[in-house]
């Protein structure tokens, strides 16, 4: 898992959080973690950088969860921090501020050791750094990458070379429309794939739920129905590293089987983590509440 790591300030109704820990590294690996438990998968490691502020309390947390943290760098400077809020639908967070810190230098260094991982995933960065991230390692199995609509306005050149080096893209509704320059959503997905050239594209929707273009085959999910919506930071990457930690379970050829079982999983994960401010949600998650909500979404889904 290679992105950010920070400290998030945010305010939704429900309240607010100041300092959380938070970052799209953090938010993959806690959930990607939670299912290599239960997976039999041996290691899944954080890259990413911090500050000398950066807590010790949250360094220990995270390797008592089991996370590697070979990767991870602590820079002269402060972490990055991000504030921002919640209103109405809650679909798009309001940015207040964003200081990028230490993360403004990232230079993204995969551990000799990590190399050859089953599944790499570039979370949201500079689509720069993704392409040094691939130029270091290559997930054995696949590896695949998140973006966001900031990068196709400033570097869409970047990103469009970056996602043709990858297995599976996973962005946004809005997204691939700008990309695509189409407001047809399943034009614009089948044109992005011709663009790029990739082998899956997975589209989230919000609480619409996910489209996921493998092949020939297309996919379609619901959103889990959440009624306490109390903080969405994260989701996204509570999403992908689920998605992430069920592919690299398997071996092969991706199938539409398989890929639809992960996105049913991602989909589970992702409404624990907007129930509660920052990391909290997966924090505790236990297997019993998983698959309960895992079943109950299985009966929506049958």
């Amino acid at each position: 898992m290679v992105g950010s790591i920070a400290y998030d300030s945010v305010t939704s109704p429900a309240g607010n959080v100041e300092d959380a820990l938070g970052g799209s590294a953090v938010y993959a690996g806690i959930a990607s973690r939670f299912h290599a438990n239960y997976l039999a998968l041996d290691k899944v490691g954080l890259v990413g950088v911090v500050g000398q502020d950066f807590q010790q309390r949250d360094i220990a947390m995270l390797e008592s969860l089991g996370l590697d943290l070979s990767g991870l760098e602590i820079a002269e400077g402060k972490t990055f921090r991000w504030e921002g809020s919640y209103e109405g639908d809650m679909g798009v967070a309001k940015t207040h501020d964003t200081q990028l810190n230490v993360f403004g230098d990232f230079d993204p260094k995969v551990p000799a050791e990590s190399t050859n991982p089953q599944v790499l995933f570039c979370a949201n960065l500079v689509p720069m750094l993704q392409m040094k991230v691939l130029e270091q390692a290559k997930g054995a199995r696949l590896s695949m990458l998140d973006s966001m609509n900031l990068w196709i306005e400033i570097a869409r050149q970047d990103l469009l070379a970056v996602m043709a080096s990858v297995d599976l893209i996973i962005i946004n509704d809005g997204e691939v429309r700008m990309l695509a320059g189409d407001d047809n959503l399943i034009r614009a997905a089948k044109q992005l794939i011709q663009m790029v050239g990739c082998q899956t594209l997975i589209v989230k929707k919000g609480e619409n739920g996910v489209l996921a273009f493998h092949g020939e085959e297309i996919i379609a999910l619901p959103a889990y129905p959440t009624e306490n919506v109390v903080d969405p930071t994260g989701c996204g990457d509570s999403f992908a590293g689920t998605i992430a930690a069920y592919l690299a379970a398997g071996d092969g050829d991706l199938t539409k089987t398989e890929l639809r079982e992960a996105l049913v999983r991602a989909t589970v994960t992702a409404s624990f983590t907007l129930e509660s401010f920052g990391t909290s949600g997966l924090l505790e998650l236990s297997k019993e509440m998983f698959d309960a909500r895992l079943a109950a979404f299985q009966r929506i889904l049958s």
